[in-house]
């Protein structure tokens, strides 16, 4: 059933996103991972589009701040409000109380307010004035941004990168898909047409069942080289944090449940290392003007380090 309904809201969502059927899994495989996800690419490539029929496609509470150098901390987070009827100072809850948070080209923020998210994203909650507000369950955010060489852009910093289970690219899409597109959103659009599929009870349950995918103990010992790996690289300055390696286990137990496995394979975990652990590495300066990138040093990691035998797991 969670395979069943899974590729439901795939199928849902594909009727507005054409001809990304990885990225729209991996949103997917994000949110059932209780996780947040980071889409980077270029403008005008579908990345606001795949956030709103994502939140579109399933019955649950959903905001969007559009992030913008003018935009403050409390904007995302909430601000007290003095009530003149009783003379106290009363909550008013900010953008990122819903079940999920679309913030829209993040990195057009200042780093002040781009900070605000950092207690929500870690720790599922908000603290205004030294009193503490719990979120919603589920919550993901979802945030869109352009390279970091474009006009009007601040780098997010290493402590919210960290924050997001997963970072993925849209790119343009093929001919066939981009005339498929066409026809989709000729008169309105087809996000706005969409209707959901899953209440928050199935996304719940979902997740709970995510949550019992098994882990081969000799499975453990992979992710946990893969991730030191990564520190121990010498093009990197900073590796993969312990924080990435539960997030590429509970990833890889959300993709097997999603394919209708109750038990993760080394596969599962070196198709999402790209998207898990690739935002999360830090190279050196020569390394950067030596031309490696982190999918380079990814690369290496996999195959310097080797797979576990099916007959271990």
């Amino acid at each position: 059933m969670f395979a069943d309904r899974f590729e439901t809201v795939v199928a849902n969502i594909e009727l507005a996103i054409q001809g990304k059927g990885d990225a729209v899994r991996l949103a997917m495989v994000c949110l059932l991972a209780e996780g947040h996800l980071l889409i980077e690419d270029v403008p005008g490539v579908g990345k606001t589009s795949l956030a709103k029929a994502l939140a579109a496609s399933l019955e649950l509470s959903w905001h969007r701040i559009q992030f913008t150098p003018d935009l403050l901390p409390s904007d995302v987070t909430g601000v007290l409000v003095y009530n003149r009827a009783n003379g106290s100072f009363d909550f008013r809850p900010g953008g990122v109380f819903a079940n999920i948070v679309l913030g829209d080209e993040i990195n057009r923020a200042s780093p002040k307010t781009q900070s605000a998210l950092l207690e929500a994203m870690g720790e599922r909650q908000v603290t205004v004035d030294a009193t503490t507000y719990e979120l919603s369950t589920p919550f993901m955010v979802i945030a869109t941004q352009n390279p970091v060489d474009h006009e009007g852009t601040y780098p997010l910093p290493e402590s919210e990168l960290d924050r997001f289970l997963m970072r993925i690219d849209m790119g343009y899409p093929e001919r066939s898909s981009e005339i498929a597109m066409l026809d989709a959103h000729s008169a309105t659009s087809a996000v706005d047409r969409l209707e959901a599929v899953a209440s928050a009870d199935d996304v719940d349950a979902m997740i709970g069942l995510s949550r019992q995918v098994h882990v081969a103990p000799v499975l453990k010992g992979y992710l946990v080289d893969l991730v030191n790996a990564t520190r121990l690289h010498p093009a990197a300055a900073l590796g993969a944090s312990p924080r990435a390696t539960l997030a590429l286990q509970r990833a890889a137990r959300a993709y097997a449940a999603s394919i209708g496995r109750e038990y993760i394979v080394p596969d599962d975990i070196k198709t999402l290392a790209g998207p898990v652990l690739g935002h999360r590495l830090v190279l050196t300066g020569e390394a950067e003007l030596g031309g490696i990138t982190p999918a380079h040093v990814l690369a290496d990691v996999l195959e310097s380090i080797p797979v576990p035998s099916t007959r271990q797991t």
